[in-house]
């Protein structure tokens, strides 16, 4: 049977600071209205947990409240599990898009890789879902995140639009800390080569033994105008698109034709 005109997409929302977080009832309240939401989320914070996946321990999926009207459950495991869990055992079916976040703080240039958050997006891409992971540059539990919302729904509703969206389509968006009139409009970006420059600072527990606290300052590289360091430090929303396919293809090209066997 064809699907009528008037069904509404299916929209997964997700995150990594856990069900509780202010972020995702952020984004639940910006989009409820263009779609039929469903939230799966985790139950405690799993901020950089990456892609991981838990293997050798039970899950748990459990209802809970975070917006009138939306079903919503919270799970036991990371953020891949619950887009994972969610789609076998919650809708029994492939969403129309999903959306991760909003997360409380930056997930620009080398954030995504160790990202909770651009995680379940990318594990949502990789099952051919269109996804989004949404970033917010406050880490406050308190941040303010109407303008995350307004361009949220902004982008959202343009990718609900488009009629031939890449199935494989995952978008980094982040959004700088400040009010709607202070940002000058979205960009599209590329992620700026960045680093954190790490070291532990080694310090002795009650116990006389040793314990080790990882610090870092954040440092980048690309001084180019067309980054996502470089659009949010100027006002602008970034959008990186971004991919699982960690090949080098320039590279392969480059070994395929250097290297002899």
């Amino acid at each position: 049977m064809a699907k009528s005109k008037a069904e509404k997409p299916v929209i997964l929302i997700t995150n990594d600071d856990s069900i509780l977080a202010p972020g995702i009832k952020a984004l639940v309240e910006a989009v409820k209205d263009l779609g039929k939401v469903i939230v799966v989320a985790p139950d405690k914070p799993q901020s950089g947990m990456g892609h991981a996946i838990t293997l050798g321990q039970h899950l748990r999926l459990q209802k809970a409240h975070i917006v009138d009207g939306v079903e919503a459950y919270t799970c036991s495991g990371t953020p891949v599990d619950c887009v994972k869990l969610a789609v076998d055992k919650v809708l029994h079916r492939k969403p129309s898009i999903c959306l991760s976040g909003i997360n409380h703080g930056a997930n620009h240039s080398i954030n995504v890789i160790y990202s909770g958050t651009m995680s379940a997006a990318l594990e949502a891409s990789i099952e051919s879902i269109p996804s989004i992971g949404f970033s917010l540059l406050d880490l406050s539990n308190e941040a303010d995140f109407t303008a995350a919302q307004h361009f949220a729904r902004i982008i959202v509703k343009q990718l609900l639009a488009d009629k031939n969206l890449d199935k494989h389509l995952c978008l980094n968006v982040n959004i700088p800390k400040v009010d709607i009139p202070l940002i000058k409009g979205i960009k599209i970006c590329k992620q700026s080569y960045a680093k954190y420059d790490e070291k532990f600072i080694e310090r002795t527990d009650p116990h006389g033994k040793k314990y080790y606290w990882l610090t870092g300052e954040f440092v980048n590289f690309d001084k180019s105008k067309d980054t996502d360091v470089w659009a949010l430090k100027n006002n602008y929303v970034s959008v990186v698109p971004v991919q699982f396919d960690l090949t080098n293809h320039a590279l392969k090209e480059k070994l395929s034709k250097k290297w002899k066997w």
